[in-house]
């Protein structure tokens, strides 16, 4: 009986000691683990943040793309019977072609008119229209059709049959959206805050691009 009572002791010592012992290395192991996000967090949004904002861009206006053709699909319109993804795919690399030049024109942005003043906000959104939206108009326009096999000059008219639709769609969603962008979104993150935002802007500029493919539009 004693040698049990002693044998239950040890064992139930052990246990403890086991308890003590997987708490502490737990905790070690959530630290390191959210030190090592905290760390990839930090370069992505920081030494990396050109190719996040690259990707991002990509990535993002591949969404709307899929998001447009499944709209499609449920309306009976589609012209594919599954999900174009040769579609998807020119769209990403588009998206990838535009991320340098965002990622550079908001640091620009920032550079010139780095206050936060109303006057300074209203000169950065009057930029962004008179500049950015035009630019980034052109080169998607432009990109998405040479990837499709036009020529340069039919990629052109297309970008000049579109874009007074898309320019004044432009001007109703992105002057409110860019006035809390430069108001309250840190530097590093407004990039991608405005790819949140793209999504709903790329479904519709997805739906611009092909909709004289659907018929809805002037070939």
């Amino acid at each position: 009986m004693e040698h049990w009572l002693t044998q239950n002791r040890i064992s139930t010592s052990h246990k403890k000691s086991s308890v003590t012992l997987f708490f502490p290395s737990q905790i070690y192991e959530e630290g390191t683990m959210l030190r090592g996000v905290k760390r990839i967090w930090s370069r992505l949004f920081g030494r990396y943040l050109w190719v996040t904002n690259t990707l991002s861009c990509g990535g993002l206006l591949a969404i709307g793309d899929g998001i447009q053709q499944q709209i499609d699909h449920m309306r009976g319109i589609s012209t594919t019977p599954g999900h174009d993804w040769g579609r998807t795919g020119r769209l990403f690399l588009v998206g990838l072609s535009q991320g340098p030049p965002h990622h550079i024109f908001y640091l620009w942005l920032d550079k010139v008119l780095p206050k936060r003043s109303a006057k300074a906000i209203f000169k950065k959104i009057i930029a962004d229209q008179l500049l950015g939206a035009p630019f980034f108009a052109f080169t998607f326009f432009m990109g998405a059709g040479l990837l499709e096999g036009k020529t340069m000059n039919g990629s052109l008219q297309e970008f000049k049959l579109k874009f007074p639709v898309v320019y004044a769609f432009d001007w109703l969603i992105w002057p409110p959206t860019q006035t809390v962008n430069f108001l309250f979104v840190p530097t590093p993150y407004r990039v991608l805050y405005i790819n949140i935002v793209t999504v709903i802007w790329d479904v519709f500029l997805s739906y611009m691009k092909h909709k004289a493919n659907l018929g809805l539009f002037g070939k």
